[in-house]
């Protein structure tokens, strides 16, 4: 139940950083779940991840969507027996680096 309730309060975080966790501009319709993508998170160590990225990456001037997007771009390309954090991994790995900013639409 812990480890239950610590992925829930990192995904909230994931959320807040991302803008996500603000409400919905009233104008759109809601999306049905089954339009809705699948998070990129696929799991609470991932989002573990993400959030530590975001966290890293929020000084850097970009808006927190990009940042979003970025870290789970360069999560998505790491193993998942990977032991260092996205922002030790990025700096050894240049050519995930670049495609992900591009992905992100780092500027």
């Amino acid at each position: 139940m812990k480890k239950f309730l610590a992925a829930i309060m990192v995904y909230a975080l994931v959320l807040s950083f991302s803008g996500l966790a603000m409400a919905a501009d009233e104008a759109k319709p809601a999306a049905t779940p089954a339009a809705s993508p699948a998070p990129a998170a696929s799991d609470a160590d991932d989002i573990k991840w993400i959030a530590k990225c975001m966290e890293d990456n929020k000084d850097q001037g970009q808006p927190a969507e990009v940042v979003r997007k970025y870290c789970e771009c360069m999560n998505s390309k790491m193993d998942d027996d990977e032991t260092l954090s996205v922002t030790q991994w990025e700096k050894t790995h240049p050519k995930e680096r670049k495609e992900c900013d591009e992905a992100a639409g780092w500027k």
